[in-house]
């Protein structure tokens, strides 16, 4: 049975609190994990979520504030120690390519894994094109050069068991029809409907910008920071930083399904404050507000 999870390991921004690590995230999809922003003490939060290093098959950078990235050096060394028996692609910004081989080579130990460098560069591209996922890149807008990512599962076909009834198909002709493509000469699309494959999105720091709005559009999960309240609008414009209710109204336009707010400030102590600012720029959707060590499904299909 496949397994589409978001393993929430870290939601602080920029200085861990007691109560929040550092960045750090882990997408379970279909037998793979992606590693997203793994910040200082990514670590030990993988020991006390239950994910392993097996696990991982990318790790996604969307840039290299140490929030986001300074755990990467000890990830990479548990992948090399636990000898990971599958090679491990590391995807970034290209800019930050000194950033990448420092933390990398931070300290010595003996390299067992094939590591795959695979930066991204110019507006985005198309990062990868697997059976299961197509996997995406958008530039966004920060002081320094960051990406936000987003997976599109390739649509499928749905039976519609009243079709098949209405042609005589049933018992083994079905799964014939579903490999082959015709039985008798009724064909799959005359019994079925497109089943649209399901979207995940990972923005992390940013202002609006088209990248966004872009990496949002018909979500089924958007990971979206939200580092400062309405309030302190100016304040998240200036350093590069969106609001929750800039969050939830991107949210709201682009059709996301369920919204997961992440990245807040040290200065915010009441989490709630986020979800009603998200709420009342008009996002109707299924909501979390992220909090460290959480295990939040994708939603299923439609």
């Amino acid at each position: 049975m496949s397994v589409r999870e978001l393993v929430i390991l870290g939601t602080a921004s920029q200085v861990p609190t007691r109560h929040r690590n550092h960045n750090g995230y882990v997408l379970l999809w279909d037998g793979e994990g992606l590693m997203f922003d793994p910040g200082e003490g990514t670590q030990r939060q993988m020991l006390r979520a239950g994910v392993a290093a097996h696990d991982l098959n990318r790790i996604l950078i969307t840039h290299f504030h140490g929030d986001h990235s300074l755990g990467l050096a000890g990830v990479i060394q548990r992948v090399n120690l636990d000898r990971v028996p599958h090679p491990v692609t590391a995807h970034y910004p290209a800019g930050g390519e000194r950033f990448f081989k420092r933390l990398r080579y931070a300290t010595a130990y003996r390299e067992t894994v094939k590591l795959v460098p695979e930066p991204v560069a110019g507006t985005g591209a198309v990062l990868a094109d697997t059976p299961s996922y197509r996997l995406e890149a958008r530039r966004l807008s920060h002081p320094v050069e960051s990406y936000g990512y987003r997976l599109v599962e390739p649509d499928g076909r749905r039976i519609l068991p009243e079709l098949l009834a209405e042609r005589g198909i049933s018992g083994p002709d079905v799964g014939r029809l579903q490999r082959e493509g015709e039985v008798g000469g009724v064909t799959l699309d005359e019994v079925s409907e497109v089943r649209r494959g399901q979207r995940f999105a990972f923005v992390m720091d940013t202002r609006l910008c088209v990248g966004v709005r872009e990496l949002a559009e018909g979500c089924d999960m958007l990971v979206i920071e939200s580092t400062f309240t309405d309030e302190d609008e100016a304040l998240a414009t200036e350093h590069g930083h969106l609001t929750a209710g800039q969050a939830g109204r991107v949210a709201a336009e682009a059709g996301v399904r369920h919204l997961v707010l992440t990245h807040f400030s040290q200065r915010y102590d009441d989490p709630s404050l986020f979800e009603r600012q998200a709420r009342a720029a008009g996002f109707d959707g299924e909501l979390t507000v992220a909090r460290d060590l959480m295990r939040v499904p994708v939603p299923k299909r439609r």
